[in-house]
């Protein structure tokens, strides 16, 4: 590797990084655990807390080269519950099984990472620890939240002017026994509409299987800085949620939610090329400011920059990659379900 390729390559591994922590946190954003919490305020036994480590990005790209997801997100057993190089926005949504984008509060809660090691009482099951995350957030970030139903900009997927191009799936994609082995590499989360498995393939392309909502196939040309996405079958629903996922990861918590508003039903065939650089341009601009609660080291509400990243030009706009299957994203408003940040520290109490 020559000394004028190291930017490039830092800027492809950065921006591949997003990508797939896009992906993950898709995973994360898309559990919906079930049942009921049982009577009584539940928290873990122990548990430990720390601001997460900058991410070592020569052992991430040596781990998706060999085909190993990257450890960060959640990843609770039977026994213990971690969360690994976690965002404040994105535990707070998993302990009120909400999405990142549906918190409003300051920008911070998008950029403070950190790492959590608990273990579960013994007599608890999965269920119970969106309530005792909850209980951790309200202890130890002294987090203090009321949900509502509030108006906002969003972007609308709806059905373009020509009509739709996308070719219907003949048959549904086949479910997969959630109890099967896992291949390498492979991680599984449990979803309302049924497990969802990812896995990074040998040829460095990323397998997104969202079950009922179809599988996508992820591919990102470092050459080009392009994002493929291909699916011989997905809901319009789960193709809203996916682009949603990477607004997020590339504009910051404000970014708009993706919402179908297409009416389409069934499974359809998606190819579509996404220029990376342009997502990442049109995430920033479409960033709503969405206004905060005072608390304690409260900062603004802008969209964190991406500092020290060349990034090169050129390719199809998402706007325009999105309008070839007949659709379009345009400006909506739409109500939503919002969690409100009424209080909260950026600093944990000791463990």
């Amino acid at each position: 590797m020559t000394p004028d390729s190291l930017p490039r390559e830092k800027a492809f591994m950065k921006f591949r990084h997003r990508i797939v922590s896009a992906l993950v946190l898709f995973l994360v954003a898309s559990v919906a655990l079930r049942g009921q919490t049982p009577q009584g305020k539940l928290s873990f036994d122990v548990a430990t807390v720390k601001p997460a480590a900058p991410l070592d990005m020569q052992r991430l790209a040596a781990d998706m080269q060999a085909g190993r997801m990257p450890k960060i997100g959640p990843q609770i057993g039977f026994s213990r519950a971690t969360y690994t190089h976690m965002s404040l926005a994105d535990l707070i949504a998993l302990a009120f099984n909400m999405r990142a984008y549906q918190i409003s509060g300051p920008a911070w809660l998008a950029q403070e990472l950190f790492d959590i090691e608990a273990t579960i009482p013994e007599g608890a099951t999965k269920d119970d620890v969106p309530a005792m995350l909850r209980a951790l957030l309200e202890e130890r970030f002294k987090l203090v939240a009321h949900q509502a139903q509030e108006e906002h900009k969003v972007l609308g997927l709806a059905v373009g002017k020509s009509g739709v191009k996308m070719k219907e799936s003949p048959t549904a994609p086949q479910a997969f026994d959630p109890n099967s082995p896992l291949q390498p590499g492979e991680r599984q989360v449990d979803n309302v509409d049924g497990p969802i498995r990812m896995k990074i393939n040998s040829d460095g392309t990323i397998t997104v299987n969202m079950g009922a909502k179809g599988t996508i196939i992820e591919k990102i040309d470092r050459q080009s800085m392009m994002l493929d996405m291909k699916s011989s079958g997905v809901t319009m629903d789960g193709f809203a949620e996916l682009l949603s996922s990477i607004f997020l990861q590339m504009g910051g918590a404000n970014s708009r939610q993706v919402v179908d508003m297409t009416g389409l039903r069934g499974y359809y065939q998606v190819d579509v090329e996404i220029s990376i650089i342009d997502m990442t341009a049109q995430a920033r601009s479409q960033a709503v400011t969405i206004p905060e609660r005072p608390s304690s080291g409260s900062a603004a509400t802008s969209a964190p920059p991406t500092a020290g990243v060349s990034e090169p030009t050129g390719g199809l706009s998402v706007f325009d990659s999105v309008e070839r299957l007949g659709l379009k994203l345009e400006d909506r408003k739409a109500t939503v379900d919002r969690l409100v940040i009424d209080q909260m520290e950026k600093t944990p109490t000791e463990n």
